[in-house]
């Protein structure tokens, strides 16, 4: 099955080359060890202050560089938005945006395949 293209209500199929660049783009936004990781624990944590410390924290092993790194990734793609507090030092407040949501369907299928494979190796290697 090819991918759709949505373009002013006119549905086509993807080519091949759509695809692949397609796929190099959601690899480009998405990938690295750590995007879909803080996505997932910014969206588990909706209605909390997620100030960078507090996520720091709690993603475990993420240095600040690479913490700061990618949640300017993030919000320079939509996906998270980046909220400074009226505070003494300032801080800062992360949220998953309306547009990151899209994303969340996408970390359920690699989390269940992630999931499903760890069994298979795990049965493979048993035998």
């Amino acid at each position: 099955m090819m991918a759709v293209i949505n373009d002013k209500g006119i549905s086509t199929e993807a080519t091949c080359e759509q695809e692949r660049l397609a796929i190099l783009d959601t690899f480009e936004v998405l990938g690295g060890k750590w995007r879909l990781r803080i996505m997932r624990y910014l969206n588990g944590r909706i209605d909390e202050l997620n100030t960078f410390k507090k996520i720091q924290r709690e993603i475990e092993n993420i240095s600040a560089k690479m913490l700061t790194k990618e949640l300017q990734d993030l919000e320079l793609n939509g996906l998270v938005s980046r909220t400074p507090m009226e505070t003494r030092p300032i801080r800062v407040s992360y949220a998953i945006t309306e547009y990151g949501k899209s994303v969340l369907p996408l970390t359920e299928s690699i989390a269940q395949w992630g999931l499903d494979h760890r069994m298979k190796i795990k049965e493979e290697t048993k035998s």
